[in-house]
């Protein structure tokens, strides 16, 4: 489990960071907050907003979208009729309390988002938007130490590294939490 929040440490950095671009990796290029918060949690707006970009710079809507939120962007989703309304959506998000997808993007809940004061940032992206690379594979280990009383010693190592493929496909939410 470790290993795998270091992944998504990884990837939100690469998504919300500075990434380099050009042959020789010398040209930075800031990451992309196109929807600020506005006083308010994740709305509908926002989403149709995010869509809306994701279209103008001609992402293929065939690639799969995805969208990285906390817990109480879901509870303000949660809060809205077109979310929850059978008439708008075929997702029932009241019955199993969650919200697995809307308006063309898959939702994931982390709670590994930065938050600046009462602003979580948000990521949507298009599924190639962001790749993830591993130079060095999983490499596990299980023994005893005798010099610690024969405790249990766990060795877990891998080397990743994420980056953003394109600009136009990976965007920044800003929400206001309470």
């Amino acid at each position: 489990m470790a290993m795998g929040r270091a992944m998504d440490d990884v990837i939100i950095a690469a998504a919300t960071g500075t990434a380099f671009t050009g042959e020789t990796g010398a040209t930075s290029e800031a990451a992309q907050t196109a929807i600020a918060a506005g006083g308010t949690g994740l709305t509908i707006a926002k989403l149709r907003t995010a869509k809306q970009t994701f279209d103008l710079a001609s992402v293929d809507p065939s690639i799969p979208r995805h969208i990285v939120v906390g817990p109480e962007q879901i509870n303000n989703l949660l809060g809205t009729t077109e979310v929850t309304s059978s008439d708008f959506n075929t997702v029932k998000a009241l019955a199993n309390g969650e919200v697995n997808s809307f308006l063309g993007f898959n939702f994931t809940v982390s709670n590994r988002l930065s938050k600046t004061g009462n602003d979580r940032t948000c990521i949507a992206f298009a599924q190639d938007g962001i790749t993830l690379g591993i130079g060095k594979d999983v490499n596990a280990r299980i023994d005893e130490r005798a010099d610690k009383s024969y405790a249990t010693q766990v060795y877990y190592c891998m080397s990743i590294g994420a980056t953003r493929m394109e600009q136009a496909k990976v965007l920044g939410i800003v929400c206001q939490e309470a």
